[in-house]
């Protein structure tokens, strides 16, 4: 198996070597940039299994280009700050981060955080291939294909991240059950992922944002969760 490509964005020499060294021996490939202008430019020559983005940087930060590339790249964002607010961290998940940590970090915290996200989509990808491949609803107004990540809503494809999908197919394959949004974290980000909860609150608003505006599919349940109300072709 090809070794995962990591791109590492930051402007402290100090950290860029660090991470990329420590990464480097755990067995993965990385490729760094300093700036978010550098990372734009790499990001649309390779394919990267894993983005590391540093908020705070000058010029472009690391939020603007979590934003530009959220809709072309679909694998992992996890975002690097050295303020650590919820509302810095609702800002980074709302332009379609999938994880935040703070400075000063434990390297081994980095790492494994990295090997968790890296591993969930590997296990997407083999969950994919062995399920229905699409999921049509209300006589294919919403199709859901599992095997490409794409969303089509009334012939148009709608634009999610690698969570937001992952999200929206959960509940659908549980249509018309509740879900709490501690079972959708778990089932998502896996049980013993040390984030947010709080993150399932902000992607089902991007969610509903891009394909629910009426609340037609993801309903909320107060109290209880959320229910996927779609009626399945």
């Amino acid at each position: 198996m090809d070794k995962p490509l990591i791109l590492l964005v930051d402007d402290d020499r100090a950290v860029k070597h660090l991470l990329s060294e420590t990464l480097e021996i755990e067995g993965y490939l990385v490729m760094t940039a300093g700036n978010g202008i550098d990372a734009l430019t790499l990001i649309g020559e390779y394919t990267f299994d894993l983005i590391l983005l540093d908020i705070m940087m000058p010029g472009m930060d690391g939020l603007e280009v979590c934003q530009r590339i959220r809709d072309q790249y679909p694998g992992p964002i996890v975002l690097i700050s050295g303020r650590d607010r919820n509302a810095d961290k609702v800002i980074g998940l709302s332009v379609g981060a999938d994880d935040y940590i703070t400075k000063p970090f434990e390297i081994e915290e980095v790492v494994s955080r990295v090997k968790a996200h890296l591993r969930r989509e590997q296990r997407s990808r083999s969950a994919r291939k062995s399920t229905e491949a699409v999921m049509s609803f209300d006589n294919g107004a919403l199709l859901i294909h599992k095997d490409t990540y794409e969303v089509y809503l009334n012939q148009e494809r709608v634009e999610l991240s690698t969570k937001e999908f992952q999200i929206l197919s959960y509940l659908a394959e549980q249509e018309g059950r509740v879900v709490s949004r501690e079972e959708v974290y778990e089932s998502i980000w896996g049980e013993q992922d040390s984030g947010d909860i709080h993150t399932v609150t902000v992607h089902i608003k991007n969610l509903r944002s891009k394909i629910d505006t009426q609340n037609r599919y993801i309903k909320t349940v107060w109290g209880s969760g959320y229910k996927f109300a779609g009626d399945k072709d």
